[in-house]
């Protein structure tokens, strides 16, 4: 069976990347797996200082989901090239990092800090963060806003190829990947959290420090398969899909809606082999779907225009 992507330049040995935020920095899971099987490793989200992220409590279990609000606690970019990237196998498997900054200038500082790295495969731009210049929104919420930070981005990445993670906290998605896509970004990761809140009857207390946070775990997958969906269907760029994958069906799925691959990211939390299971449960899961390749069943989901998103019905009739 044929597991190999080719992702905006990228040569993948199969679809299965780790999702930033909850794989470390990918040293941590190398007691359980080999981090050279996984088709990309994409670390936790990287700043140009250390930040020290949210007071605890900061995670909370959901029904078939998790709420989390870590803010982005994370060494620093300039600390993690030092300690962290020379230790991961980079000449054998892409190392993606995933930025996060509070302006479209930090943004690009960053991309050029990173971008010059040999061990830097791609880079991953955070959306999803607040723009603290313009009133806290953020940038994923706005099309030109979100443009913008991806136009400065591949402004200082050199060859370095740009993923834009979009967040799913918009009316409607499409708009925003379309925004990015004739911004200049080479590939789109979907979705990022959708904002969710837990509150403890008996102590009458918000459950997380900080009241809200993003939810994540298999509860947002059919959120995820239908964005992706969406998005793939509107933009001429390779998609990463993402949202509640913990089964080799799971990366299935999401290939037959339109992905080019997918990220695993909290089931790593239950299960911290989990991923190294999914690759080497794909061929098998191939072979019994009577799948040869992943490039004919990428985007060969059957529909019938009876069918048809009721918002695309509409575009379609203008």
């Amino acid at each position: 069976m044929d597991t190999r992507v080719e992702l905006g330049g990228l040569i993948l040995k199969n679809p299965v990347m780790s999702a930033s935020g909850t794989f470390g920095y990918g040293l941590e899971f190398s007691l359980y797996g080999d981090l050279q099987e996984l088709g990309a490793i994409v670390v936790k989200g990287l700043s140009l200082k250390p930040r020290a992220g949210n007071p605890v409590p900061r995670i909370v279990e959901t029904p078939c989901g998790m709420l989390n609000a870590i803010g982005l606690q994370n060494i620093g970019a300039e600390r993690f090239l030092r300690d962290k990237l020379p230790l991961l196998p980079w000449d054998r498997t892409p190392v993606v990092v995933n930025l996060y900054a509070q302006s479209v200038q930090e943004f690009g500082q960053l991309a050029g800090l990173l971008g010059r790295e040999p061990g830097v495969a791609a880079l991953e731009v955070n959306i999803s963060c607040p723009n603290v210049r313009h009133g806290g929104f953020q940038f994923g919420q706005d099309p030109a806003a979100a443009a913008a930070v991806t136009r400065e981005v591949k402004k200082n990445s050199g060859s370095r190829p740009v993923i834009v993670k979009l967040s799913p906290n918009v009316t409607d998605v499409r708009t925003i990947a379309k925004a990015v896509q004739d911004a200049g970004a080479d590939m789109l990761s979907l979705i990022n959290t959708l904002g969710g809140m837990a509150v403890d009857v008996h102590s009458r207390k918000p459950r997380l420090a900080g009241i809200t946070g993003g939810l994540s775990g298999p509860a947002i997958k059919p959120v995820a398969l239908k964005m992706v969906y969406q998005v793939c269907r509107v933009v001429d760029i390779p998609v990463i899909g993402l949202g509640g994958i913990c089964t080799v069906d799971d990366v299935l799925e999401f290939i037959l809606v339109g992905a080019h691959a997918v990220q695993v990211g909290t089931a790593n939390f239950m299960r911290p082999d989990l991923i190294f299971d999914l690759i080497r449960d794909l061929p098998e899961a191939m072979s019994r779907t009577g799948i040869v390749s992943l490039d004919e069943i990428r985007g060969a989901l059957e529909t019938s225009s009876d069918r048809m998103d009721p918002l695309e019905k509409m575009q379609n009739i203008r």
